[in-house]
């Protein structure tokens, strides 16, 4: 009978063929299915280096790669990475940790770690503003930012396992994920793009809020991890992650929809099995309690090989996929020259039960018994030996039917992981079938064999390869350091070296910036391949996209949207002028929110709406030219405020009077569309945000006439606020509705082309050139840096087409948030953001409660939510 079953399955005219030995030894091995070697062959390309920063080299001191040397990149585009400062005097090592922003690799912030031992992991958490590091002593450390600057860090907790290095480190999840479809990439709603994944907290507080804290695994075989208290203590547990403790090489973590931690160690050894537990945390009584449970272990496929069992002594790299995918494991095992890749998967399949028992006890329907295991998905043949690997970080939902993207000539930069090799190439394989997608040759590696043997370089010396790398949020660029110590900034192509429409391109980047539109990433790396040519087409789409959007999702990402349009025109000359404009409005939607979020209902139980929303819904439907018509249709009690507040508001609300008359004084050029301003002679809503503004500063006048704006008029009988609120609705009405934009009539034109001969035309303070790297980049040059070193403005692509919207050198210059001129040479303290260049006083100078209440909205992020970055005191 067994026989006659067999030769079913075959096939009745299949011939039976006796199996080998290796077939048979494969045949017999738990959890292990046929995986087809992938030779990695693919197009060469895909990727071209950005730019390289490196150390400047001085006679006593230098700085060393650290070894093992790690790095880090988080979602706000900053880079954390170690080395090892060595004294030659002293002759000891100092090690150190170096933090960057992309946009300012130069601007690095080196703080001596403290730690004893040599650095073996670094993590940053989910929102990007905390680093945890650990050394090989046990020390774990978290640094936080020291007043919200991106170059300025200190540590503030830190837990400890006495002389017992730590091998793996990993935050607790906070249970956010929001996956990606790539498939409907091409829909118009963003909740069929990016959907919310039920995924729990890791440990939750009252209440269902997630708590913070980290997780690591020593070297001994211990799991530790520490809880972050809301009042700032730290509670710490240690468990053994078995009964029978033993040496852990290697490690990592990952984390299970249901809230439990999965845990993969290994000894080091190709011969011993991937053991993977199950950790859950809990708080009883007030302390941390930690329970452990084993899972299917593996071997890799390679030990199963007769022709490789001992070619490959060493486990070298043990990697999840990712963070929250704990069910597809990455394993590399290596010799000193050679090396072999195998994707894992973990799965649920069922146990098959023998007739006998089926007879006593029938398996029906879902009661038939499930097991775990692991079955591999593929596997590499043998390769260069591999030094770093650095996995994507997109949470892109991937089925058995993904290996098929593998054989398609069109790839989504989120489904490649990087292999980094000791020759210094790099190659960018698939996540599942590892099918190369692209690669990159450094200066040492080899080249293919067609190239032209005058093209490639001799090589003296040991090969420089990188040995930490990590690839950005959106996978479109990769940094690595290499073992000399130096930084490279590596461009991932949309299309992974494949030919493709420009309409594919510009749909792959602009379906990234919407998700970091959405998840509130930064998208510096997305930018590395926006041509001046693509500006315009990402800007329109991207707006036609977010119109689609339903009006509550448009509110929340209503100034987010506008801070990416002013990164994406900033790198065409022919959009340059509309930065000006967007972060304008962005100014004059944070002053609308603060000046309105200050009135007050004088009744506590009037109306369902608040001030604000009755002077909008008035001011939109009184379309009177007269703005003391306008003002006794509302309730001026409502506008009372203190007099100190009113006068401590004087900057702000000239920041208003003086917009609107550099607009009306602008629309008799309005064909102009690179002067400043030109955007907002046909934006309603903006115009309409201003007429708001100007009825409610007209209120305050009567109450504190200091407070208004001050004009210099050629008449002293001229009530200036009368004739701008004029001709500011007339204009507003021609814009009103977006779908139906009607021509300035010649009248309001000739009343606004007298006004340079009734008002003295203020000089608007545009923001300053930003001096961040990005720019730069456009040509596809290497651009060469040195750390400590800020570059000159030479190669700015840009710099002449800003030259009319900036103050020279020398000039006065100006607190852009606050709207406080500081002088030609500031002797305040001041920061300025990482991606617009916008400046601001490090220290708030005022005390009323209302400018702090303004302060405090800009205290962590700048107004388009880029970081900030502590300056010198006499910045340029």
């Amino acid at each position: 009978r067994r026989c006659l079953s067999a030769r079913r399955r075959r096939g009745a005219g299949s011939p039976r063929r006796r199996r080998g030995p290796a077939e048979r030894r494969e045949a017999a091995g738990a959890g292990r299915t046929e995986a087809v070697p992938c030779p990695l062959r693919g197009r060469a390309g895909g990727m071209d280096l950005a730019y390289v920063c490196e150390w400047e080299k001085k006679p006593k001191s230098n700085h060393c790669p650290s070894i093992p040397l790690v790095c880090a990149w988080s979602c706000r585009n900053l880079i954390a990475f170690t080395t090892d400062l060595r004294n030659e005097e002293e002759k000891d090592l100092t090690h150190m940790v170096h933090i960057i922003d992309t946009e300012h690799p130069w601007d690095v912030y080196s703080v001596n770690s403290g730690h004893t031992e040599v650095i073996t992991c670094l993590e940053w958490d989910q929102s990007g503003s905390r680093l945890l590091s650990a050394d090989a002593d046990g020390h774990i450390k978290c640094w936080s930012m020291t007043d919200h600057l991106a170059n300025s860090w200190e540590n503030t907790v830190g837990s400890v396992v006495e002389g017992d290095p730590v091998v793996a480190l990993s935050w607790l999840h906070n249970g956010v994920k929001l996956a990606l479809h790539v498939e409907k990439s091409g829909a118009s709603n963003f909740g069929e793009k990016f959907s919310r994944v039920k995924f729990s907290p890791s440990l939750t507080l009252f209440g269902g809020k997630p708590m913070e804290g980290w997780i690591a695994v020593t070297i001994s075989g211990l799991v530790t991890v520490s809880l972050l208290k809301p009042n700032g203590q730290v509670l710490t547990a240690t468990e053994s992650l078995c009964r029978l403790r033993c040496r852990v090489a290697l490690a990592d973590v990952a984390f299970t929809g249901g809230g439990n931690i999965v845990v993969a160690t290994s000894d080091g050894s190709s011969t011993s099995p991937v053991q993977f537990y199950k950790v859950c945390v809990s708080v009883v009584n007030e302390k941390c309690k930690i329970d452990t449970e084993i899972l299917p272990s593996l071997f890799m496929r390679c030990t199963t090989d007769p022709a490789r069992k001992d070619k490959y002594p060493a486990i070298t790299h043990l990697k999840f996929l990712a963070r929250d995918m704990s069910e597809q494991v990455l394993l590399c095992a290596s010799n000193q020259n050679n090396s072999i890749v195998e994707c894992w998967s973990l799965r649920k399949e069922g146990l098959p039960v023998n007739n006998i028992f089926q007879q006593i006890s029938p398996v029906v329907g879902d009661k038939q018994p499930m097991i775990l295991k692991w079955r591999i998905l593929s596997a590499t043949n043998d390769l260069d030996r591999v030094s770093a690997v650095a996995l994507p970080k997109l949470p892109i939902s991937l089925t058995n039917t993904d290996l098929k993207v593998a054989n398609d000539t069109k790839f989504f930069p989120g489904l490649g992981l990087a292999l980094a090799f000791h020759d210094g190439s790099v190659h960018i394989v698939h996540r599942l079938s590892l099918q190369m997608m692209a690669v990159f040759y450094g200066s040492s590696s080899q080249r293919p064999v067609d190239e032209p043997a005058l093209k490639r370089p001799r090589t003296a010396g040991p090969l420089v390869h990188f040995k930490a790398m990590q690839l950005s949020w959106t996978s479109l660029a990769l940094a690595g350091v290499d073992s000399h110590g130096k930084l490279s900034m590596l461009r991932i192509s949309p299309s992974m070296g494949h030919v493709l429409d420009m309409n594919m391109s510009l749909r792959h980047l602009l379906f990234l910036l919407e998700y970091c539109m959405v998840t509130g990433y930064d998208w510096w790396d997305i930018l590395l391949h926006v041509q001046p040519s693509m500006v315009q087409n990402l800007v329109e789409k991207l707006h036609e996209e977010y119109m689609r959007q339903n009006a509550a999702l448009q509110q929340v990402l209503s100034t987010r949207i506008v801070a990416m349009k002013a990164s994406l025109c900033k790198l065409s000359s022919s959009t340059i002028a509309r930065v000006c404009d967007y972060h304008a409005k962005l100014f004059l939607i944070a002053i609308s929110c603060t000046l309105k979020s200050l009135l007050r209902p004088h009744f506590l139980n009037t109306p369902d709406k608040s001030p604000g929303d009755r002077l909008t819904e008035i001011c939109s439907k009184i379309t009177d030219v007269d703005i003391d018509k306008v003002m006794i249709n509302l309730k001026t009690e409502e506008f009372v405020l203190e007099m100190t507040t009113l006068q401590s508001l004087q900057q702000l609300i000239q920041w208003v009077g003086d917009f609107v008359l550099y607009l009306l004084a602008s629309l008799p050029n309005q064909g102009s569309p690179v002067r400043p301003g030109h955007s907002f002679l046909r934006d309603g809503a903006s115009l309409g945000m201003f007429r708001e503004l100007m009825v409610v500063i007209r209120i305050w006048g009567l109450l504190k006439p200091s407070c208004l704006p001050v004009y210099t008029a050629t008449s002293d009988t001229q009530d200036s606020m009368s004739l701008l609120f004029r001709l500011l609705t007339k204009l507003w009405l021609c814009c009103r509705e977006e779908n139906h934009i009607t021509e300035p009539d010649d009248a309001l034109i000739d009343e606004c082309c007298l006004l340079p001969s009734q008002l003295l035309i203020p000089n608007i303070d545009w923001l300053p050139i930003n001096d961040g790297i990005i720019s730069r980049l456009q040509n596809k040059q290497l651009v060469r840096l040195q750390f400590g070193k800020a570059p000159g403005l030479v190669g700015h692509t840009v710099s002449s087409q800003f030259d009319a919207f900036v103050r020279a050198p020398g000039q006065p210059k100006i607190d852009h948030l606050r709207r406080l001129h500081l002088g030609a040479y500031p002797t305040e303290e001041c920061k300025s953001c990482t991606r617009c260049g916008c400046v601001t006083m490090l220290k708030s100078p005022n005390k009323v409660t209302a400018v702090k209440q303004w302060e405090q909205r800009w205290i962590k992020n700048c107004l388009c939510g880029g970081l900030w970055r502590k300056m010198p005191l006499s910045y340029s």
